[in-house]
């Protein structure tokens, strides 16, 4: 597997602005995400307490998926895909509206993701110990699981070469599926309860620092391959998330401050 990534970052940017074309892969089927980030990264548990511990809580953000009626649970009108009755979810990296030039466009504004530097279209964090796998090893699960890579994608609509090697790796380390996926990157919220009004406030791009916090913290305080939550653990990392300050968070915010309108 070989990729081109200069002047592209596809993978990390929110482009269905600027596509010719509709880009809906992540929005086919029965359980569409109820947020619209595109190309979500979902991170690992040990990989979001990491994230917490070095103060980027207030960089992430859930991600949750509707289900049809009678399969899932019920918050705020919303039947979201669960297990055991319990909201199923991820957390990823947010991605807030900067001014960027993929694919030698002008520079426009579209929503990236909080660790990319928009003048140079480079990861922040690559090279640290805060790269996640899921990043570390893009497209290696897409050509294992014989899915399209963004970077086919882009190379569809804006041309040139991106994908140079199309051979899947056999050496993945976060690619977790099915019962391997729960309590480690696949987590369930114990108290579906606790979840009122933040299914509405997820659906319109609304969530507040205490919605992000509360699914960061479960996330933390999970338990691979089991839906048991560390209670005290997960408070620990609830906390430390909402106190968190980083050039990161204080990024997204700034960002938000001044978008122009995207695209």
């Amino acid at each position: 597997m070989r990729v081109d990534c200069e002047g592209c970052a596809g993978c990390c940017i929110d482009w269905r602005p600027v596509a010719p074309a509709a880009l809906d892969h992540e929005r086919r089927g029965p359980r569409a995400p109820l947020d619209d980030t595109y190309n979500l990264v979902p991170l690992t548990r040990d990989e979001v307490r990491d994230f917490v511990e070095a103060g980027f809580g207030s960089a992430l953000s859930p991600r949750l998926w509707e289900a049809p009626p009678g399969e899932g649970v019920e918050i705020d009108g919303v039947e979201l895909a669960a297990v055991d009755g319990k909201p199923a979810f991820f957390v990823g990296m947010r991605k807030p509206p900067k001014p960027v030039a993929p694919f030698g466009l002008e520079r426009t504004w579209l929503r990236a993701c909080a660790f990319l530097d928009p003048e140079t279209l480079q990861c922040r964090i690559h090279d640290t110990e805060f790269y996640p796998d899921e990043c570390a090893e893009y497209p290696g699960h897409n050509l294992v699981l014989e899915q399209e890579t963004e970077c086919e994608r882009v190379e569809r609509h804006h041309g040139g070469e991106r994908l140079l090697d199309d051979a899947a790796p056999d050496d993945l380390h976060g690619l977790l599926l099915g019962p391997h996926a729960l309590g480690a990157k696949l987590f369930v919220h114990p108290e579906p309860e606790r979840l009122a009004g933040t299914i509405d406030h997820l659906k319109i791009r609304d969530l507040t620092p205490e919605d992000r916090a509360e699914f960061v913290g479960v996330a933390v305080g999970s338990h691979p391959g089991s839906t048991e939550v560390d209670d005290d653990r997960a408070s620990r990392a609830r906390a430390k998330t909402l106190e968190s300050e980083s050039w990161a968070g204080e990024a997204v915010a700034a960002w938000d401050a001044v978008a122009g309108r995207l695209g």
